[in-house]
């Protein structure tokens, strides 16, 4: 059977333009082509076995690293404005969260156990419409050589007096002193703490600054609690 001439130009045009398109994407493409195809068939199934592909590794808490012997690894987030709690962890336990439904306005305060790492308490004061009274005999009851993780939410500071400020300063904060209306902050210490902690971070509420309207943007922290061993 003879094809009409008709269709074998438009056969051959057609052919001629596919070449001519693959011509162009392969000089445009020939460098990623080429690396890709040739990696794609030097890999072989038992390649694939050999070198299987690895997570990199999670370390307790979500930390970006391991922590040495005889330390406790904590990550800890202030509150989000007045909509999101804060949140607390250690040695891969979350002890507060909101998804937990154990945070609350103020501070909150989680106590942990300086030999173990285990929690031993989580409480949270409201320290703008309550007293700040049951607040300052909570802290008097802190044992020595527990560690103590405080996190603000919403405000935590409007009801602070002198007392409960002097109590957190013993307790190894160097800006409690300093913490005002919606400020966000976080930090770790201890009871019989000898120097001012490393862990602490404080953002104050300043309208020309805040990430939200009213609030400062959320303090994150990370890191490993000494093991008290004396």
């Amino acid at each position: 059977m003879r094809i009409p001439v008709a269709g074998a130009v438009k056969w051959i045009l057609a052919v001629g333009v596919f070449l001519l398109t693959f011509y162009v994407i392969s000089q445009v493409f020939d460098i990623k082509v080429d690396s890709n195809l040739g990696s794609l068939f030097a890999r072989s199934p038992q390649d694939i076995a050999i070198h299987p592909v690895t997570k990199p590794p999670r370390y307790k808490c979500g930390i970006s690293k391991i922590c040495p012997e005889k330390h406790f690894a904590f990550k800890m987030a202030s509150g989000a404005a007045n909509v999101v709690g804060p949140k607390i962890c250690v040695e891969d336990v979350v002890l507060m969260s909101g998804v937990k439904n154990n945070v609350g306005r103020g501070i909150n305060i989680a106590l942990v156990n300086g030999n173990t790492g285990q929690a031993m308490d989580t409480k949270y004061f409201d320290l703008w419409g309550a007293d700040v009274a049951p607040f300052i005999e909570y802290l008097k009851t802190i044992k020595e050589g527990t560690a103590v993780l405080m996190a603000t939410y919403d405000d935590g500071a409007t009801k602070l007096n002198d007392e409960a400020r002097g109590i957190i300063s013993e307790l190894g904060s160097s800006a409690i002193n300093s913490l005002g209306f919606r400020d966000n902050w976080i930090f770790v210490g201890g009871k019989g703490i000898k120097t001012k902690s490393p862990f602490e971070q404080h953002i104050k509420n300043n309208k020309d600054t805040n990430k939200y309207e009213g609030w400062p943007e959320v303090v994150e922290m990370e890191g490993c609690i000494p093991q008290k061993t004396d």
